[in-house]
């Protein structure tokens, strides 16, 4: 989940307020946005102690009895991505000690990029003029306080090049002095391992799999530090993202098992076990983990005043529901996936923001309920709904996908017809190039694996089962080139439909060999489990499909539907 662009924006256009309403903090939305109070002093505005984060500190200088445990919660929420909490609670501290050199210090540090979100041009003033403000009370302070100072000094400058990458790599250098000059620091360590993820967001694998850039130094990093503490919320939550893209995610299980109750107060990092749990084949974990996520900020949301401003709900709080209708959906609990899905959409029910260049990736996400229909076969429901948006390309083409898919189901072969013909000028429209999740890659991916899925599931219901084949396989060309994104790109395995349609051509071969590429993307997913054991059985191999009979029924304990092929 990227969102480079979003906190931005969310300031600018007011679009906050309506996310704080889709939150449910209708009542407090437009008082904590009131726009008499100066940006430096609302940024402490509402802050209140959480529970739940743990007994991790940093030890500061400060006289004031409360300005430790501000100060340690800042970290903490820094840690687990909710960056806009964190400012209010270090901004609170330095209002409670205008004396504390750290206190500034954090409140400087998280305002500038991270793995999920570009710094926003807006904050370099506040940024560096807090800088400054720890620099100058920076003698007063103690020796590791000073290091950690001196080292923030390389993230900012007063005027700040147009690309700041020479800002990111000098910070990332002066991260990397830090931890060789305080070798048993752990903090230290942490940041020089996030200060080199900020240099290469989402990019730590080729596509072979293979560790590119810094990616190599960082998990080693992050390693060291959880050799020394394996409870370093920081070092858990940031090692989970550095391998779950890799070709060993295995190896990020005993972080996620840890994290999962460490900080019960961070949702975000409560829902982080999911990210490798999904690649892992532990379906059910990673519904749990987004269950718990949500009920953790369900908590942190209605306390609302203040503390649920900025990308946090907007697109964090989403990303958890969004993750629970795919893991959900993966074990077959059609209900909790139902739900997710209506929760999905809801939360990132935003026209206008949606409509806005840089936004698109809204759209897909509140579709997620089309998508579910078309993945438990709603064929009635989507029939009898009309298009939600008929102005946007992108919701109009999935639309047409769902039509275009109900029709071939309720053997309505002529509107499938009409549907896949309007669908298919808008999957080539150059403009879904433009449209983009989060300025990592175009909507047009999802258009065209929608576009060739219907033609397929035509070609195939007029018994042409080579051009459905033929179909299939572009679709699978696509989807494997989306980037890495959790949940996937596409809302379920096209390879899951291309193994039902080479089941009914007779080519069960093929079929087993689709499956077990599937299996190896998704592992234990009962869907592919399922076909496998069907195309096994069909080529009498009856030991191997027994175990994968066995290796179904174990996937798919938890699911509420009769699944008799690879897909509804």
């Amino acid at each position: 989940m990227v969102l480079r662009r979003l906190d931005a924006t969310c300031r600018a256009t007011g679009a906050l307020i309506l996310a704080l309403a889709l939150a449910g903090c209708r009542e407090q939305a437009v008082a904590d946005a009131e726009p008499a109070v100066s940006p430096p002093e609302m940024a402490a505005v509402g802050a209140v102690l959480l529970d739940g984060l743990g007994d991790y500190s940093f030890p500061v200088t400060s006289d004031h009895p409360e300005v430790q445990r501000w100060f340690d919660q800042g970290l903490m929420l820094g840690y687990g991505f909710n960056h806009d909490a964190a400012e209010r609670a270090f901004v609170k501290a330095t209002e409670l000690d205008p004396e504390c050199a750290m206190c500034w210090w954090g409140a400087s540090l998280v305002l500038g990029p991270h793995v999920n979100a570009g710094m926003d041009p807006a904050d370099n003033a506040d940024a560096w003029s807090r800088l400054q403000r720890a620099r100058a009370l920076a003698p007063n302070a103690g020796e590791r306080e000073q290091a950690f100072i001196e080292a923030l000094s390389a993230r900012y400058a007063e005027q700040p090049p147009e690309d700041r990458r020479p800002l990111d790599e000098a910070y990332a250098e002066a991260t990397r002095r830090l931890m060789q000059q305080r070798p048993d620091d752990l903090d230290a360590a942490v940041l020089h391992a996030e200060a080199l993820m900020d240099l290469q967001p989402w990019d730590y694998y080729d596509g072979a799999l293979r560790p590119k850039g810094h990616t190599a130094e960082i998990v080693a990093v992050l390693e060291s530090v959880m050799a020394r503490d394996p409870d370093h919320a920081g070092a858990l939550h940031l090692y989970v993202h550095a391998v779950e893209a890799s070709a060993d995610p295995q190896r990020g299980v005993a972080a996620a098992d840890r994290l999962r109750e460490l900080v019960p107060g961070s949702g975000h990092l409560v829902h982080m076990p999911a990210h490798i749990y999904a690649r892992v084949g532990r379906w059910h974990d990673a519904v749990i983990a987004n269950q718990r996520a949500i009920e953790a900020d369900d908590a942190y949301l209605a306390i609302c005043r203040g503390n649920a401003q900025g990308v946090y709900p907007l697109g964090y709080v989403p990303h958890n529901h969004h993750f629970l209708w795919f893991a959900a959906s993966m074990e077959g609990d059609s209900a909790i996936a139902r739900e997710a899905a209506r929760q999905t959409a809801e939360r990132t029910d935003l026209p206008e923001l949606m409509r806005e260049d840089g936004f698109a990736g809204l759209q897909h996400y509140w579709m997620t309920p089309w998508f579910e229909r078309v993945r438990f076969g709603r064929w009635d429901e989507i029939a009898a709904a009309p298009n939600p948006a008929e102005d946007l390309p992108y919701v109009t083409a999935i639309w047409h996908y769902a039509q275009g898919m109900a029709a071939v189901r309720q053997q309505r072969l002529d509107d499938a017809e009409r549907h896949l013909a309007a669908l298919r000028p808008l999957a080539d429209d150059p403009v879904m190039e433009t449209l983009r999740v989060w300025d990592r890659y175009p909507l047009a991916h999802a258009a065209r694996i929608a576009e060739r899925s219907v033609t397929a599931e035509l070609a195939a219901a007029r018994g042409d089962h080579d051009a459905a084949v033929a179909a299939l396989r572009d679709a699978v060309a696509v989807e494997d080139g989306i980037p890495y994104d959790e949940p996937p790109g596409w809302h379920a395995p096209v390879r899951h439909t291309l193994g039902v349609v080479l089941l009914d051509a007779g080519r069960p071969a093929e079929a087993e060999q689709v499956y077990r590429e599937e299996l190896r993307r998704n592992p234990e997913n009962g869907w592919s489990l399922r076909g496998l054991a069907q195309s096994l059985r069909v080529q009498d191999k009856a030991k191997e499909a027994a175990a994968a009979e066995r290796a179904f029924a174990a996937a798919w304990q938890n699911a509420d539907i009769e699944l008799t092929a690879s897909r509804l």
